[in-house]
């Protein structure tokens, strides 16, 4: 967090004396305002989730940027993808959507955000943690119950809790551990194998 802090510092006094350039000025305060309006629409607002697309991505009964509803992505995991177009579903993401559809849809969540993480992906979904009614995180439980990975690829505030999720499942060959082959994993996690373990 302080070193987060110590970064937006540093480019606000680039900014106030012109050593960041115009285009990477309007990149931070564009960013710096997505994320001041995210929070100040989602962070701890409920919502219902209206649809589980996958292991890591969900729609909220919430208009957003025009469309409809809300897509989240959940913030810290990754899961296998369902495929589309006629691609096969990768290893364990039929799992992995079925257990949070059971988890998530039709309840009415807590979106829960993390500014130094920001607020939104390239595909422009909400980033987000989202409380359970019980009080426990689908995001969290996903991990637990091995049907995702730790998304190693962007740093978090749960960062090294979601490594130790994910070790303790892998541990226990829960879910997709159970006999998941390197090949199987998606190919950021295949290139990075040694961080996980």
């Amino acid at each position: 967090m302080i070193g987060f802090a110590l970064t937006v510092a540093a480019l606000l006094i680039g900014l106030d004396h012109g050593v960041v350039g115009p285009r990477w000025s309007r990149l931070f305060s564009s960013r710096q305002q997505t994320i001041g309006a995210d929070l100040a629409r989602y962070e701890g607002g409920t919502f219902a989730v209206t649809r589980v697309i996958d292991g890591d991505t969900v729609h909220l009964d919430v208009p957003d940027d025009g469309g409809p509803v809300t897509k989240v992505r959940l913030l810290g995991i990754d899961s296998p993808e369902m495929g589309g177009a006629g691609a096969k579903p990768m290893h364990f993401a039929e799992e992995a959507t079925r257990f949070a559809t059971d988890l998530a849809l039709g309840k009415v969540v807590t979106v829960y955000l993390d500014e130094p993480a920001g607020s939104r992906d390239k595909y422009d979904r909400l980033l987000a943690y989202l409380q359970l009614p019980d009080d426990t995180f689908l995001n969290e439980q996903l991990l637990q119950g091995g049907y995702v990975y730790a998304d190693l690829r962007f740093r978090h505030s749960y960062y090294s809790k979601y490594k130790q999720l994910e070790a303790g499942a892998r541990a226990a060959r829960a879910g997709l551990w159970a006999d998941v082959s390197p090949d199987q994993m998606p190919a950021w996690r295949q290139e990075r194998r040694s961080d996980a373990e």
